[in-house]
């Protein structure tokens, strides 16, 4: 990792440790940002700190998740965190001002910082030469009062770019031909670096575009040099003062290396249900679309919605396509309103929604039954966008634009001459959207509806546990599998008693009421377990209806750390074999586990108990001693109060 940016940031961070890949860090956040969904739990579990007023530098609380208002608790949780940012000290970005990632970036990020959100997508801020990341909210939280965020040193994977993209290729080819190559869980325990000639030739919507959806190939990070390019754009939005070099070191050495000509790209497509499932978007010509959504946290930049709004300017969508606009921020809306972007979107068909995630999360614009839907978000994980037996595509505003024209999926290619984008000279922006808290906060009253609950109570881990096999499941399990989104489950994101009845629902909807009536059980899962969104719900959910051990082959790197947080066991099998041993009904005996862990054992021991008889297998627990306190303690909350930090 020698001479790498990732690097020089964590060495100018770094508050305690080592920084050697694979040993635990602790760094210092200059910067935070919750967004809705996860942030009503985040504040939550700040009050309980007891500090008066946050600590970061600067800390944004946006509303962009849950702003489909359909009962008074939507309503209530804004209110919620409108005043709670103003107790404590925290930038407030109301409803329909955008994305998280757009906004922060636009208004906020900083080259050279250091950026933690209660969002899996904070990665997007690393377009900007950040080290931005995702976690759960319980660390965002932590961060806020001051303390450090711990982190295990990720290795660098290099990336170098040479070439420049060929037309109608654009940012979202350049990410799905890594997710093409290496899968989703290509990136695990890296931050992925870009380099090269090339990097110069992607403009700020494609470094923002590849940032984001580097979570989606499980990296920690994704980090682009502050170069000229980040500088113009800056510039553009009136802070080029914000503004400092951080150049590509020729000599940095990477723990692994990729080349990739950005010539050689073509227009690509992921097919349902997994973001890798990547195909050319020429071999999909027969598959019919029924909406095409542009925009989101991902590619919802003004160069994205201009390039789609030139490839219809004049035509019409067709007949059958539902045609949705989801501009990225207030911002770009009001900067493409003027330049008539969206006169020629709305003439061509399209309908226009306000700036925020909406469909990605599944709040709003679920496709029709047995349809397919071609959208330019990051994720296509089974029944995310609000129907269960969805077929959602993921591409490029290209491949979308020239796919509403025809009816099916087409390569952009096929249209005609690329329109040329040129960037305006400053975007729209009024400081006054949004709220900064004021100087004495004492006055502040937290209003809190009645769905707001108190953050439950968290035991400590028992030194013996019998555990009944509740659920188990494959491969690739998502956070969307596990704790749902939408408009169905989300509001009740402050409620956890409530929201805990949801957990497993798209999968098997007797799961939660089985898991209350064994009281406390296990659950069994494959290879990258809990991969995709940050949403901590999905681990503490889950605590709350008993589960008190996850095995698995492997796990998804937020979601592990959040289990821990919540006093939820992580074992890995040291023989994935022994996968097939273990069934739903199956009891798990773990004996002397509260000393063995405090004791730093990896090795595990689980006598397995089922219908083929009686085994003993051998588990793994790769924590740094801090963890295990954690784990032991019943959780980070507990671990924080009774020691400080």
């Amino acid at each position: 990792m020698k001479g790498t940016i990732t690097e020089q940031i964590l060495r100018e961070h770094v508050v305690s440790g080592e920084v050697l890949p694979g040993t635990e860090i602790a760094l210092r956040i200059d910067q935070t940002l919750t967004q809705d969904a996860t942030g009503t739990l985040v504040y939550l579990e700040f009050e309980t700190m007891g500090v008066p007023r946050v600590k970061t530098e600067i800390a944004v609380s946006y509303v962009d998740h849950n702003i489909i208002q359909t009962d008074y608790k939507n309503a209530d949780d804004h209110r919620f965190l409108q005043s709670v940012a103003a107790k404590y000290g925290v930038v407030f970005s109301p409803a329909g001002n955008g994305v998280s990632h757009h906004v922060h970036r636009q208004r906020f990020g900083l080259p050279g910082k250091t950026l933690l959100g209660s969002d899996s997508h904070t990665t997007t801020g690393g377009c900007l030469g950040m080290l931005a990341m995702g976690a759960g909210g319980l660390d965002v939280a932590l961060a806020m009062a001051g303390l450090p965020y711990y982190i295990t040193t990720p290795e660098v994977w290099g990336i170098y770019l040479e070439g420049e993209l060929p037309a109608f290729v654009s940012g979202k080819d350049v990410i799905l031909e890594l997710l093409r190559r290496y899968t989703v869980k290509g990136g695990l325990g890296t931050v992925m670096e870009f380099y090269g000639p090339g990097v110069g030739n992607l403009d700020m919507s494609a470094r923002a575009t590849i940032a984001n959806m580097a979570v989606d190939i499980g990296a920690t990070a994704a980090v682009f040099p502050s170069d000229e390019v980040t500088r113009d754009w800056l510039r553009r939005n009136g802070r080029e003062q914000d503004w400092g070099s951080i150049p590509n070191n020729d000599s940095a050495e990477y723990e692994y290396h990729t080349t990739l000509a950005l010539s050689e790209l073509e227009p690509l497509v992921a097919c349902p249900s997994n973001p890798d499932n990547v195909k050319p978007a020429r071999e999909l010509s027969s598959v019919p679309v029924q909406q095409v959504i542009i925009g989101s946290s991902c590619n919802g930049s003004y160069r994205d919605f201009m390039i789609a709004a030139e490839m219809v300017k004049d035509k019409l969508k067709a007949p059958e396509v539902s045609f949705e606009i989801n501009t990225g921020s207030r911002q770009t809306l009001v900067t493409l309103l003027a330049s008539d972007g969206i006169t020629k979107l709305v003439n061509a068909g399209a309908r226009t929604h306000e700036p925020g995630c909406l469909g990605c999360i599944g709040m709003g614009q679920a496709p029709a039954s047995g349809s397919n839907s071609l959208r330019t978000f990051p994720r296509n994980f089974k029944g995310r966008s609000g129907t269960r037996d969805d077929a959602v595509y993921l591409c490029s505003p290209e491949t979308a634009a020239a796919s509403a024209l025809t009816g099916y999926i087409t390569d952009p290619r096929t249209h005609g001459a690329e329109p040329k984008i040129a960037l305006p000279e400053r975007f729209a922006f009024n400081e006054r959207w949004f709220q900064q808290p004021p100087e004495t906060p004492e006055s502040i009253e937290i209003k809190r509806g009645p769905n707001i609950k108190p953050f439950p109570e968290l035991s400590e881990l028992p030194d013996e546990l019998e555990l009944p096999v509740s659920l188990k499941v494959g491969d690739n399990i998502s956070t969307d599998t596990i704790m749902p989104a939408g408009n169905r489950v989300l509001p009740y994101r402050s409620n956890i008693p409530a929201i805990s009845r949801y957990v497993y629902d798209v999968l098997d909807p007797e799961f939660a009421q089985r898991a209350v009536a064994l009281g406390e059980s296990a659950l069994v899962g494959g290879e990258n377990y809990g991969q995709g969104s940050s949403r901590e719900h999905a681990a503490l959910a889950p605590r709350y209806l008993g589960i008190r051990v996850k095995l698995a082959k492997s796990f998804a790197r937020i979601h592990k750390s959040n289990l821990v947080n919540f006093g939820i066991v992580p074992l890995v099998f040291a023989d994935p074999a022994d996968f097939e041993q273990i069934e739903r009904g199956s009891t798990l005996r773990l004996s002397g586990l509260r000393s063995l862990i405090g004791n730093g054992a990896e090795e595990i021991p689980i006598t397995v108990e089922n219908a083929h008889g009686v085994r003993r297998i051998t588990t793994r627990l790769v924590l740094s001693p801090r963890l295990r306190a954690i784990l032991v303690g019943g959780g980070a909350l507990n671990y924080a109060k009774s020691t400080g930090g």
